[in-house]
């Protein structure tokens, strides 16, 4: 049991297969930089200090991330793996150990990583290994006739027989770190690459007769780096259909698990259904027997029980009731409330707004800014206008109102509770309660006119 935990996160490499301008760790996968999976796996075990080494890319890592609790540590010169750790080394505690994780290798699991720290029995070293049908490239794990680790080789130093061997170094590993403080001190940079390698801890280690114990990750892809933008989309590929089982296990009907993109969380009630090519971002809840259709993108969204998403609808920053049908091709923007049974139709676009149970907008509208009571309808073409050029204003629609199609509400303006507006209307001041107001020739508001009732 490690009385004192220190997480070291080195991310101080260039990347430079990825072709871009933007610093490796800070690419993303599933919506989040790299580096920030890797964080959120660390907080996950409670340390007592965590910290993390930059390098290319200067300050714009540390500034992706402003949550604190964070100490971050400039490798002006990047020398290696070793060399990093050194650069660290002033901040961490002498007691305790320190476990030594990678920016761009962001699929580690919390469970593998505990499994490594239970591997350490007193002062001894926990080496988190893997074995590959083909380990080029790979540092070598060493054993000794008995099977106990003895070295890590690195590929370009191994020889033949060296080379030959299958478990690779994952170069996560746990250190205590006295030992660890008096083993960087100790290393050297005479290697092909001329670098300082964390790697040579190990037979440091050994020499000094600090038992060195080994273990696997429960999949082999946990320990995947991303060294290119092929291997980033690979590892989104592997992330994604990690969701999907995990969705399915809980009841989810995918149509196509390999056909959905989380990108943040997912939260999803009894007998949800989502069709293939959706993308969910931020935090997205789905409550029982929501139905989510083709190719929509969803970011930041609750969704009550019952209601239905139809095909290639955007919904972000909005709360829609229970038994709500929205789309196809709806857009709904930032501050959008929906109750109960509302009904949003093909290219409708609401911004800002708040509708009340049971209203419908179903046909090419835009509603912005504007606040829709109890059972309204609000015909195809209907336009708040709700921004003078300098400022925007706000649209009251009143319960039981029924706005003609073509209608253009010019803000600030209120409909007044049971109002009719005619079709083509260009509305200017407030339309009274429970009257007809007409603007084809001239705005007309017509006492005790009554509304045509369908008959039984």
């Amino acid at each position: 049991m490690i009385s004192k935990l220190n997480i070291v996160i080195l991310a101080a490499g260039k990347g430079s297969r990825m072709h871009s301008s933007l610093p490796k760790v800070l690419h993303p996968l599933a919506g989040r930089p790299l580096l920030g999976h890797v964080i959120n796996a660390a907080r996950e075990l409670g340390p007592a200090k965590l910290l993390v080494v930059y390098g290319h890319g200067g300050e714009t890592v540390p500034q992706a991330f402003t949550d604190g609790n964070i100490v971050w540590v400039n490798q002006v010169q990047q020398l290696g793996t070793g060399h990093a750790l050194q650069q660290a080394a002033a901040g961490l505690d002498d007691d305790g150990a320190t476990l030594i994780l990678y920016g761009d290798v962001p699929l580690i699991s919390v469970g593998t990583l505990r499994l490594l720290l239970d591997a350490m029995d007193g002062d001894s070293v926990g080496l988190l290994t893997v074995s590959l049908p083909d380990p080029e490239g790979y540092g070598r794990i060493v054993r000794d006739a008995q099977g106990k680790v003895k070295s890590i080789v690195e590929h370009k130093d191994a020889n033949e027989t060296e080379r030959a061997i299958r478990e690779v170094n994952t170069g996560i590993m746990a250190l205590p770190n006295a030992a660890m403080k008096k083993w960087l001190a100790a290393l050297r940079n005479e290697n092909a690459q001329g670098e300082y390698y964390l790697t040579d801890v190990i037979a440091m280690a050994v020499a000094d007769g600090v038992r060195v114990n080994a273990c696997h990750p429960g999949h082999h892809w946990e320990v995947m780096g991303v060294n290119s933008s092929a291997q980033l989309a690979h590892l989104e590929r592997l992330y994604q259909h990690e969701v999907a089982v995990r969705l399915m296990e809980r009841g989810v009907r995918l149509m196509d698990p390999k056909r959905i993109d989380v990108r943040g969380e997912l939260v999803c009630g009894k007998d949800v259904s989502i069709d293939v090519n959706c993308v969910f971002e931020g935090r997205v809840v789905l409550g029982d027997n929501v139905t989510v259709a083709a190719n929509c993108v969803l970011r930041d969204v609750s969704i009550g029980k019952g209601s239905r998403i139809a095909p290639f609808s955007l919904i972000e920053e909005t709360q829609i009731g229970d038994n709500g049908h929205i789309g196809p091709f709806a857009r709904l923007r930032p501050g959008t409330v929906l109750s109960d049974a509302v009904h949003i139709g093909n290219f409708v676009e609401l911004k800002n707004s708040q509708v009340d149970r049971g209203s419908k907008i179903n046909h090419l509208s835009y509603v912005g800014d504007t606040t829709v009571g109890k059972n309204v309808n609000i015909g195809a073409g209907t336009i708040t206008c709700n921004y003078d050029g300098a400022y925007k204003h706000r649209t009251i629609i009143e319960d039981d109102a029924f706005i003609g199609s073509d209608t253009q509400l010019v803000a600030p303006v209120t409909v007044g509770r049971g109002a009719t507006i005619g079709a083509g209307a260009t509305i200017t001041r407030d339309a009274p309660a429970e009257q007809l107001t007409l603007s084809r020739i001239k705005q007309v508001s017509i006492p005790g006119w009554k509304r045509p009732v369908k008959g039984k």
